[in-house]
Order: C-alpha cells, then sequence, then structure tokens
C-alpha cells in the first residue's frame, strides 16, 4: 500500500493544457474520486500517474518514490478500465493469471490468489468461461479481480461502471466500495457521474478544463462549494442559481434582490455578506431546499415565493417541480403528498439557512 502525491502536475498536448498545476496529496488507503464533465482532465490525470500518459512538468510519487521516469509495470499499480480490456480468447482463469505469469509468480501462488480473489467476488463459478460468455456485471468482476490478484500499492479505475446498466452500477458501487474496506488499499476512481463520486469517494476532487475545482469529504462539497461550478455540479438536480442578485439593507434587515423576488438573509449571515451590500452576487438555492409551504420543515428560515407550475415529475417517493416566475425557471424537490398541478400558481418556501452566495464576477463562494 502507498500514498499518491501530485506535485505541480501539468499535462500538455501540443497548445492543450490538459492538466493544469495539479496538487493533490491521496492518503495510503483512501478512496479518492476525480470527477467532472468530458475533457477536465480527469482521466488523464489517472493515466498519468498509471505511465500511460507522458508527464509535461511537475512529479508524481507513489509513496516516497518520483515515479515520472519509472515504466508501468514498474510503479505497482493496477488499473481497471471502462472497456475491461480482457483477453476474449482467454478463459476467466487466465485472464486473472496473466498479470502474474508474466511477473514469474510460482504456480501454486498464481491458483491460490486467482482461487481466493474468485470466491471473494463472486465468480469462481466462472473461473473456465470467456468473456463473451459473461454478462457486463461479470465481466466488471473479472477486471476488477485481475488488478485484485496482484496486490499492487494502488488500485487505479477509469470509468469501470460506465457499460452497466443502471441496476448492476448500484450494486458495483456498493461492491467497490465494500471491496476497498476489506482490502484497505489506496483506491484512485474516475467517474463523470456526481452520483457515483458521492456515494462512493471518501475524497472528491473536482476538475473543469484541467483546473482543480475543489477536493474534499462529498458532505463538504456539496454543503460548502468553493465556486459555482462545484455547486452545479455537485447534486441532482443541480443547484438553482438566480445570477445579478443584489444584497440590500432595508430598516436594520438584510435582504437579497433577485429582480424577481426579494428574499431576507439569515440573521447570522449579516456580518458575513455586509462587506457585499448594494453588489451583484449569485444567489444559489439547492432543489430540495424548496418545499411546497403545506410541508414546509420546522426551525428553518423560511423566505416565501411564488411561482408559475410548469412541470411535475412524479417520482414516487418525491415530486420534481419545473417553476417559472418573471422569466426565470427554477427546480424544487417537494414532499410527494403535495397537490400540485401544471399551471398552477404556488406559494414556495425557501430553506434561507442553507443559502449560498458567490461573487458575480469570480464565481468564488462568498464565506
Amino acid at each position: 500500500m502507498a500514498s499518491v502525491t501530485y506535485r505541480n502536475v501539468y499535462k500538455r498536448f501540443g497548445d492543450v493544457e490538459a492538466v493544469s498545476d495539479l496538487n493533490i496529496e491521496i492518503p495510503d488507503g483512501e478512496f479518492l474520486v476525480f470527477v467532472g464533465p468530458s475533457g477536465c482532465g480527469k482521466s488523464t490525470s489517472l493515466r498519468m500517474l498509471a505511465g500511460l500518459e507522458e508527464i509535461s512538468e511537475g512529479e508524481i510519487l507513489i509513496g516516497d518514490r518520483v515515479v515520472n521516469n519509472v515504466a508501468p509495470k514498474d510503479r505497482d499499480i493496477a488499473m481497471v478500465f471502462q472497456s475491461y480490456a480482457l483477453y476474449p480468447h482467454m478463459t476467466v482463469y487466465d485472464n486473472m493469471a496473466f498479470g502474474l505469469r508474466l511477473r514469474r509468480t510460482p504456480k501454486q501462488v498464481i491458483d491460490e490468489r486467482v482461487r481466493e480473489t474468485a470466491a471473494s467476488l463472486g465468480i469462481e463459478q466462472l473461473l473456465d468461461r470467456r468473456p463473451r460468455q459473461l454478462s457486463g456485471g461479470q465481466r466488471q468482476r473479472v477486471a476488477v479481480g485481475r488488478a485484485i490478484v496482484r496486490e499492487p500499492a494502488v488500485f487505479l479505475l477509469d470509468e469501470p461502471l460506465s457499460n452497466l446498466d443502471a441496476k448492476l452500477r448500484v450494486e458495483a458501487r456498493t461492491f467497490i466500495s465494500k471491496l476497498h474496506q476489506r482490502l484497505g488499499t489506496t483506491f484512485i476512481y474516475v467517474t463523470h457521474d456526481q452520483v457515483e463520486a458521492m456515494t462512493m469517494g471518501q475524497r472528491i476532487a473536482v476538475l473543469n478544463a484541467g483546473v482543480l475545482m475543489q477536493i474534499d469529504t462529498p458532505t463538504n462539497l456539496y454543503d460548502h462549494p468553493a465556486n459555482v461550478f462545484v455547486a452545479g455540479f455537485i447534486g441532482s438536480p443541480s443547484m438553482n442559481f438566480f445570477d445579478n442578485s443584489t444584497l440590500v439593507e432595508d430598516d436594520g434587515a438584510m435582504y437579497l434582490d433577485t429582480g424577481i423576488f426579494r428574499v431576507a438573509v439569515p440573521e447570522n449571515r449579516y456580518d458575513l455578506y455586509r462587506e457585499y451590500l448594494g453588489k451583484s452576487v449569485v444567489f444559489g438555492i439547492r432543489p430540495e431546499n424548496i418545499s411546497h409551504i403545506d410541508f414546509q420543515p420546522s426551525n428553518i428560515s423560511p423566505a416565501q415565493v411564488e411561482a408559475n407550475v410548469d412541470v411535475v415529475e412524479e417520482m414516487g417517493h418525491e415530486k420534481i417541480l419545473y417553476l417559472e416566475e418573471g422569466g426565470k425557471s427554477f427546480l424544487a424537490r417537494v414532499d410527494p403528498r403535495a397537490d400540485v398541478m401544471v399551471g398552477q400558481r404556488l406559494m414556495m418556501v425557501f430553506n434561507m439557512d442553507t443559502m449560498q452566495l458567490f461573487d458575480q464576477e469570480t464565481e468564488q463562494a462568498l464565506q
């Protein structure tokens, strides 16, 4: 097992800077997730660590060893790819044993590791089959098993669940999380799916256009996003934003004027936001923090906002409302018992204790 460090790492493809000044320290045994939209640099960052992409500038360390010029096979890592990369002409057993054979591991040790790993993954009955005889979920487990038998210091997983259907993805997420708990090895996982990131990672590194936006625990990313991008990327449905809002003071109280409605700012935020009075800000609030007036939570700082209902999505455990007011659309996740109809005009309640404010120009959080 080993820690991983990215130290001022850059990756350039000609004039394109795919990764820019990446600095991350990943402790031994952590489950870190790289997340972001397509082209953000997350897979490139993983491939540089694996030695499959050359580093343009900076250093990558596995443990205390700088591995910039170390061959991939000598880095003590194992990688699981999106395509699983199984050899179609080999059995499951031979696919799992292949890496150990290349290392000239004794046959008895290979057999013990393969069978023990297969049993732990629930695929011992598949050892004589070939990949074409397996389902997507089974292939995914074989690919993970092939990595496990090598007993690497670091596991790298590059969107390994993207080929699975929705039900299998949920099962596989649980399986990989339990696997990490059992092995205690450093896992670095790449995904574009923020739900995967939130449910699996101990910490999450959010990237955009090659730049690390924020790295933190799932809870802190959700509750305290560093900027508009993180706030909008983390959470499903994503946060509602009201651009060009203004903080105003009236008779000793502080309000947020969005140009469409005015809502009261909680008193405990006055000192935090006082220097921004009169300035243009972005007001953010998550759909789950907007309630139907008949089902508002207790012990919140409520602000009432009236809006028209454009669309109602019945989810069973909740309703998602697409609302419109003054030409601005926003979403709310409300109690499934709320009686709502399209075209209706509703009084909604914003939980202002959860409000987020961002600088209009820099898009950085006002914290």
